[in-house]
This record gives C-alpha cells, sequence and structure tokens, in this order.
C-alpha cells in the first residue's frame, strides 16, 4: 500500500489533504444554544436532586446534614433518669392579698366630687388615709321636704328651750338650781339635734384610701352618680399580691413541697410560697392559696391568668427535659427528636409531667443515654 509523504515541518497542508476532514465535520449537524433554536421547542433537561438537602426518610426519620444543622442552631442533650417530684398543674389567677389591698365603697347614695388632689387615676399611688373623693348625698323632694320639716321643729323647740332657760336664770335664788341646770342641758341637746339633721343634708362623706398602694381600678368620674356599695375604686400592693388555684382533687393539695408559676406561654416563670388550702369545695375543685415571692415575679395584674405547677413530695423516675424539646406528630401525639446518627434524627412517642415552668419529666418512652433534640425541635419536626 502506497503511503502519502509527510509535508515538511513549517509548510502548510495541501487543499487536497484537507478536504476528507472538512466532508466530516459537514456531515455532523450542529444544535442551537438555549435561546437561539429559531424558534422551535425543544424538552428542558431535567434537574438533579441535591442529595446532601435536608429531607424526611420513608421510615419518618429526617435527614438533616451538619451546615443544616448548625444553621438551624440543633442542640441535643443526653438523656439521664433522675428521681423526680411528682407534679400537678393547675389553673389559677391573680389576687390581691386582703392585708394589702381594698375596695373603695360609699355607704349613701349621693354625686362625685374630686378630693383635694382631684381624682385618682390608673396607677397613681395613694397612702392609707388619703382622701379620694367626696360623694355629696342626693336625698328626693319628699325626703329632704321631711328632714327640712323636722329640722324647723328642732328650731322651734330649741328657742323655747333657750327662753325657758333665761327665764329661770332670772329667777336664780328663788328656784332651785337643778331646775337652770335641766334647763341648759335641754338647750345643749336640743342644739345638738339641729346640728345633726341640717348637716345631713349638706355633708359630703369622704373616701378614704384604706391601704397604701397603687390605684387598680378606677370606676367614676366627677358629677357621676353612684349608688352605696358600690365599688369606685380597687387598690394593691404590686409588691404583694397572692395566687389562687384550683386543685381537681383534694389529696392534690397535701404534701406540696414548692410551687412555680408561669405566663407568656410558659416563656417566664417565676417561684410561688405555699399558703394554704380551703377546706371547701367550689364547683366541685378545692381552692388553694400561694403568695408570690418578692422581687421575683415579673409585673402582675390583678386576674391574669396563669399555669401553676406544684411540686409534690412524692417521688417518680423519669428523665427531665427542656418543654422546648416537645413538639406534635401528625397524629398529635407528643414526640421527642433523638439523634441517632450523625444526620439522622428520629422521632420518639413520649409521655411526660410537667415538671416545673420550662421543664418536663419524660416517664416513657426515652432511653438513659439518648441525644434528645433540647433546641430546633420544631423546625427538624418541619422538614418534609
Amino acid at each position: 500500500m502506497k503511503t502519502l509523504p509527510h509535508p515538511a515541518p513549517g509548510r502548510a497542508l495541501t487543499p487536497w489533504l484537507i478536504l476528507p476532514f472538512l466532508a466530516v465535520a459537514l456531515a455532523v449537524p450542529a444544535f442551537a444554544g438555549p435561546g437561539h433554536d429559531g424558534g422551535h421547542d425543544h424538552d428542558e433537561m431535567p434537574v438533579a436532586t441535591n442529595p446532601d438537602a435536608p429531607k424526611r426518610l420513608p421510615d419518618g426519620s429526617v435527614f438533616l446534614p451538619k451546615l443544616s444543622q448548625r444553621q438551624l442552631g440543633v442542640r441535643t442533650v443526653v438523656a439521664e433518669a433522675q428521681s423526680l417530684p411528682r407534679t400537678w398543674q393547675w389553673v389559677g389567677k391573680v389576687v390581691m392579698d386582703p392585708n394589702a389591698g381594698g375596695k373603695v365603697q360609699p355607704t349613701i347614695e349621693g354625686r362625685i366630687e374630686a378630693g383635694p388632689r382631684g381624682l385618682p387615676v390608673l396607677g397613681q399611688a395613694v397612702r392609707k388615709g388619703e382622701v379620694l373623693a367626696h360623694v355629696r348625698p342626693s336625698a328626693g323632694p319628699i325626703e329632704r321636704a321631711g328632714q327640712q320639716a323636722q329640722a324647723a321643729e328642732l328650731r322651734a323647740s330649741l328657742d323655747t328651750a333657750k327662753k325657758q332657760l333665761a327665764r329661770l336664770q332670772e329667777l336664780e335664788g328663788s328656784v332651785p338650781r337643778k331646775e337652770i341646770e335641766a334647763a341648759q342641758t335641754e338647750v345643749r341637746s336640743q342644739g345638738e339635734r339641729l346640728s345633726a339633721v341640717a348637716g345631713s343634708l349638706n355633708t359630703a362623706e369622704a373616701l378614704v384610701a384604706p391601704v397604701s398602694g397603687v390605684i387598680a381600678a378606677s370606676n367614676v368620674v366627677t358629677g357621676q352618680v353612684v349608688e352605696a356599695r358600690e365599688v369606685l375604686f380597687e387598690i394593691v400592693d404590686p409588691a404583694r399580691l397572692q395566687v389562687e388555684a384550683i386543685a381537681h382533687d383534694v389529696t392534690q393539695a397535701d404534701g406540696v413541697a414548692q410551687a412555680s408559676a408561669s405566663v407568656d406561654g410558659g416563656r417566664t416563670t417565676f417561684p410561688l410560697t405555699w399558703v394554704g388550702a380551703g377546706r371547701a369545695l367550689r364547683e366541685q375543685s378545692l381552692p388553694v392559696l400561694f403568695r408570690t415571692v418578692a422581687g421575683k415575679a415579673p409585673p402582675l395584674a390583678v386576674g391574669q391568668p396563669l399555669q401553676v405547677v406544684v411540686q409534690s413530695r412524692e417521688q417518680i423516675t423519669g428523665i427531665p427535659v427542656p418543654a422546648a424539646a416537645l413538639v406534635k406528630n401528625p397524629a398529635n401525639q407528643e414526640i421527642v427528636w433523638v439523634h441517632s446518627s450523625a444526620e439522622r434524627f428520629v422521632p420518639r412517642t413520649v409521655r411526660q409531667h410537667p415538671l416545673d415552668g420550662a421543664t418536663v419529666t419524660i416517664t416513657d418512652g426515652l432511653a438513659a443515654g439518648d441525644r434528645v433534640v433540647v433546641q430546633g425541635a420544631a423546625l427538624v419536626n418541619q422538614v418534609r
């Protein structure tokens, strides 16, 4: 077979050598890039999924890469079984201390008049014995006419007694001394009765603060007509409030070791001091009373609802975890997430009892040594 000679170095290929390669190049079809296909539609290539993305696995567990764990702030603790007190969770509300709070009520019907500093407003500090307002008595026409008639009779009687006293004093020495003294006593008596009846028509009742504290409720304005025994002001001492809770069983109120209350859905907790329990049922429940610890309770208002967690002296075995570790599965069951491997989390259905306002005791569903997600559990639960 005859071979073609190689071109000398530095010399270009001759045209008859390039023709075979050009024919092969023209035979291969060319495709335009995206947006340059002349308007023809082409199927898009499928986009490959990221194998390292967080996802819910068929067995219900969650695959969560380390990078995603750091981004979601996932934190775990090692479960440890302990002997913990049995707890009860009661519904309670804030009430005023009867020795540090009070109500202001008039004893007569009348019209409101402002006190020396005007009518007190909400949050205003007052002192015990301070005049808050006056109630000017309001009497009907018939009642007022009767009082005026009685006053007129007393004035006439007083004039008669004064004249009788004057005559006896002129006859002093000829009449017994005891008759003159009796006339003087009658004059004084008639004068005091007249003053009492006349003053009842115009004398206003002073409403004074029964204790020192702040105005918690004010239900009056100047000129308002109020009735007797109507609550006009409520005064409380914010540093001395109490919490009243309802025990669903009488035995639960025995053996209370310590208690705490929570507000804002459990985000804020504070300790309580046990005061006592009633011995009369109220709507088939037993009222119990606690006292807030000075300086450790957040700002509270009378009537504010609370969740009270009471720890008894009875002990149970369980695993304490933060309440934030509990989440709900699609079946509305309480679960916790266990960190089973480096990037895998497994749900566990559990039973729990509240330990305090921020911690619960897991009594079933966890084993000692499990790594429980205590921060970011709600975010792990949302992975699909």
